[in-house]
């Protein structure tokens, strides 16, 4: 390992336990805002999202884990009445009315070449060469790591004071064409982003108990 890693990786353990000491966990009300009053969204105040609060949304979903830091999800954030009629002809019925009021939409996507990167991103060992060859193995893994950095900007997003309509109803290909033409990203999933109209939101659906999806072995 070169000197220069060494000092950042001494660097990196120090400043987590400065914080682990400092902060032990998130607060009740930090974890109502993220997870137990929070609900999804489908309708939004008049309100627009300024656009530092979504560079501030993607530096966050950046910081969580992935699968040795290979970040490959992509993101669009459509808010321009240009942009929102390219996105409406993608969307499934049920999803045209609640997007086109959202402030914005954001479009999720991932990069099935995130490899090119990971002499930057991962530079302990060589991870580029195992996804360079394997274009399934880069596909399953861009998908997986995206996925979850479109999560990550879900809990980011909320803890930014935004709310979310996240959606699975649309067009992947019709997306890709309209927003990732000349590269090789994929859209996944829809996210509408904004401040919610507290009028349109349901009651909590019913939740499994630990002892049906869970174990510990």
């Amino acid at each position: 390992m070169s000197d220069d890693l060494e000092a950042a990786k001494a660097e990196a353990e120090a400043d987590f336990r400065a914080m682990k000491a400092k902060t032990a966990r998130l607060s009740d009300e930090g974890l109502d805002l993220l997870f137990h009053e929070a609900r999804t969204c489908y309708g939004w105040q008049d309100k627009a999202v300024a656009k530092e609060t979504l560079k501030r949304l993607v530096a966050l979903s950046l910081l969580p884990p992935t699968s040795a830091n290979m970040s490959p999800a992509r993101f669009v954030f459509v808010t321009t009445p240009e942009a929102k009629e390219k996105l409406k002809p993608c969307l499934a019925a049920g999803n045209v009315d609640k997007s086109m009021a959202a402030p914005v939409t954001a479009i999720i996507g991932y990069d099935p070449e995130f490899w090119r990167h990971m002499d930057r991103l991962f530079p302990w060992g060589d991870m580029k060469t195992m996804f360079e060859k394997s274009t399934d193995a880069a596909e399953e893994a861009a998908f997986r790591n995206g996925t979850l950095m479109g999560g990550y900007m879900v809990l980011g997003a909320r803890a930014l004071g935004l709310d979310c309509g996240p959606m699975s109803g649309f067009n992947p290909a019709a997306v890709n064409e309209a927003f990732f033409a000349g590269t090789p990203y994929k859209a996944n999933f829809l996210c509408n982003l904004g401040y919610g109209d507290a009028s349109t939101v349901k009651p909590r659906g019913d939740k499994f108990a630990f002892d049906e999806i869970a174990s510990i072995a």
